[in-house]
């Protein structure tokens, strides 16, 4: 019996032996990023002097930048907006894809794989050009609709291999019964696939929140500024660059995506494993 148990544990305490090395080094740096953001100044690991004046962007204005509650807004408003829209597209195009006698689906099937795997920032030029004749430059909404069609590829494959875990026997019911095709994806195959929807639209939401490129060449006005443009101008004169606000600014800009992990991990676990309910 005791040897049964031990090897049950070998396999973790191996997992141990592997992560442990590789992740200290990553909670040091951000251990060494929280105490900087309270410091006037670190040598090593030790803080100099404890201060809460890099926080101040938090209470005071800067006459000559945004507020970084107007950019903060800006971020939540970009992230959510990606979010909706990834999950509205791809719910259906997924749902078409993985149930219905779609024409040349092998080919769109294929296209999706494509897509995903095409470097976005070569399409840079002709999406900056697109957006200018619609009048969407510089604005929120054309930086959302260009991060959508960039992403969506990915979340529609992510969708499909939940829809075709539910089985068929649920529709088939549903249809039975007089429900036609529309209220059986609403009402019988969304509530299988929630897990799905959850994970997909969180991974969105954190790659809206963490979004950098688009905004910073789609979006360069102060009115449209996101916290990953704001962070970057904060470095961008290493000279003059107060790395204590710095140091704030970053651990600030981490909080809402900690959250997100902390209390919604789980669908995240989902997305990979692909679990649904049957």
């Amino acid at each position: 019996m005791l040897g049964n148990i031990s090897e049950t544990r070998r396999p973790a305490w191996g997992a141990w032996l592997l992560l442990v090395p590789v992740t200290l080094p990553v909670v040091a740096l951000y251990v060494w990023l929280l105490l900087a953001s309270w410091s006037d100044g670190m040598e090593g690991f030790r803080p100099l002097a404890l201060t809460v004046e890099n926080w101040s962007f938090l209470w005071t204005e800067d006459p000559f930048a945004p507020s970084i509650w107007r950019i903060t807004w800006n971020t939540l408003l970009f992230a959510v907006m990606v979010a909706l829209g990834e999950i509205g597209l791809a719910s259906t195009a997924a749902y078409a894809l993985s149930r219905l006698h779609v024409p040349g689906r092998r080919f769109w099937l294929g296209l999706l794989i494509v897509l995903h795997a095409f470097p976005g920032i070569t399409l840079l030029v002709a999406i900056f050009m697109l957006l200018q004749r619609l009048g969407l430059y510089d604005t929120l909404a054309g930086v959302v609709l260009a991060k959508i069609a960039l992403e969506l590829p990915f979340h529609v494959w992510v969708l499909k291999g939940f829809y075709d875990q539910v089985s068929w026997d649920h529709e088939m019911a549903a249809l039975l019964d007089g429900a036609d095709r529309l209220t059986t994806w609403r009402r019988v195959v969304l509530p299988i696939v929630r897990p799905g929807l959850m994970a997909s639209g969180v991974f969105a939401f954190l790659s809206g929140w963490s979004e950098f490129l688009l905004p910073y060449v789609l979006a360069p006005g102060a009115k449209t500024q996101t916290l990953p443009v704001y962070l970057s101008s904060l470095l961008s004169q290493a000279d003059v660059a107060d790395y204590g606000t710095v140091s704030a600014v970053a651990v600030f800009y981490m909080i809402p995506v900690l959250a997100v992990y902390f209390f919604l991990q789980r669908f995240l676990v989902a997305l990979y494993t692909g679990g649904v309910k049957r």
